[in-house]
């Protein structure tokens, strides 16, 4: 066991665990007044929800034993087995119980993603029970499919630093289906759904940035040269994305201030799943494709009269896409001995491994939400009355008022 790895995933729990408050500021000042409070304890309830599930059963399905490449097994329930000595199969210097916090902030911010594509209009108890659903079964098999030993993605070779699928793609594509479920929010199109807070989202998006360094460079499960580049390229992929969006919203208009902080999580977003496998260099391709790609596809989603409120399946479905895809294309092994190569440096097989990995995740966590939203709306119903939406879901769902 090594001190200072522990040391540095320890700090970066507690930095991956910062990005779900910070996603609640981000999309908190994107609703409208009367609906912030709904909007933040949208998130925030994943701290207390996902972090019981985790611990009973969630870590074991995702990091059990294998059973058939589909699933993990039952050995880890309750966190059995799961404590201060190192796990051969997932963490050699630091303890098991660490990985599996380190694990467990991640499924904690993932669900939390999608809640952006049905905010303002979802009935609080619907929204529980898809959540908890959503977790175990689309969530937990995914990240066993890609992370888990003996995991069949795993097993073909796919690259996924830091959840480019098991958590920017899944999330992305599950927020598309359940707003096409859902419906659009009373009064989308005719103008009056501006932003309450547009410092609170910019705050959302710095401290964001500060947790994704956790995120990514954490990643590495070290305290070493692979966590230096990912931070390094984490840092850079978000900085272009950021500099090319500003230029975008420049072309169509003015500079926006919303704008530039979307493109800095879009970037972030797109490197993820390369941030621990190419080079800085590599990442400024990353970013610089990213802003463009998710810009066009909120244009695409708007034209198309969807209200996926906060754009989520844009900006963080189709930027990692494209990382998981740059991945296989910028892949080396002088930066990671335990990676690939990617096309540019020999091994085109890669880019085919990716791209199955991203058909596979998009498909399954499309289908299997879309099924989850119909249940769940054809049984106890996804949206609240159109009185409560028309109040507000901060006092129609929980009795509060976000300014007095």
């Amino acid at each position: 066991m090594n001190a200072g790895d522990t040391a540095w995933i320890l700090v970066c729990c507690s930095l991956v665990l910062l990005m779900t408050p910070a996603l609640a500021f981000f999309y908190g000042g994107m609703v409208r007044r009367k609906n912030v409070l709904s909007t933040l304890t949208l998130s925030y309830i994943f701290l207390s929800l996902i972090g019981l599930q985790w611990i009973v059963f969630g870590y074991s399905l995702a990091f059990g034993p294998d059973i058939n490449g589909l699933i993990g097994g039952l050995d880890f329930v309750g966190f059995l087995g799961v404590g201060a000595q190192p796990n051969d199969d997932y963490c050699k210097t630091i303890p098991h119980g660490l990985f599996a916090a380190f694990q467990m902030m991640f499924a904690v911010i993932t669900p939390a993603l999608i809640t952006g594509a049905f905010v303002e209009r979802i009935k609080f108890k619907s929204f529980l029970l898809f959540s908890l659903l959503w977790a175990t079964l689309i969530y937990d098999p995914l990240c066993h499919w890609v992370w888990g030993q003996g995991g069949w993605l795993k097993t073909m070779g796919v690259l996924d630093f830091a959840g480019g699928t098991v958590v920017h793609i899944a999330a992305g594509f599950s927020a598309l289906a359940f707003a096409i479920v859902i419906g659009p929010r009373k009064g989308f199109g005719n103008g009056s759904l501006e932003p309450n807070n547009i410092p609170l989202t910019v705050l959302g998006a710095g401290l964001l940035w500060v947790g994704w360094f956790g995120f990514n460079a954490g990643s590495a499960l070290a305290a070493n040269g692979v966590a230096v580049n990912a931070l390094l390229t984490t840092n850079t992929s978000a900085a272009t994305a950021g500099l090319v969006w500003m230029f975008l919203s420049w072309l169509d208009g003015r500079p926006s201030t919303l704008g530039i902080v979307t493109g800095m999580v879009v970037g972030l977003a797109a490197v993820t799943p390369a941030s621990g496998y190419i080079t800085p260099l590599a990442s400024i391709a990353v970013g610089a494709v990213a802003a463009p790609l998710s810009y066009y596809a909120m244009r695409f989603r708007d034209r198309r009269r969807l209200d996926e409120s906060l754009d989520v399946w844009a900006c963080h479905g189709m930027a990692s896409t494209w990382g998981m895809i740059a991945t296989g294309l910028f892949a080396t092994v002088a930066v990671n001995v335990d990676g690939r190569n990617g096309l540019f440096f020999g091994n085109p097989e890669q880019i085919g491994v990716q791209l199955l990995a991203v058909v596979v995740t998009i498909v399954f966590s499309f289908g299997m939400t879309y099924l989850l939203a119909r249940i769940l709306h054809a049984s106890i119903g996804l949206r609240v009355s159109p009185m409560a939406e028309e109040v507000g879901l901060d006092i129609s769902s929980h009795g509060e008022r976000s300014y007095s």
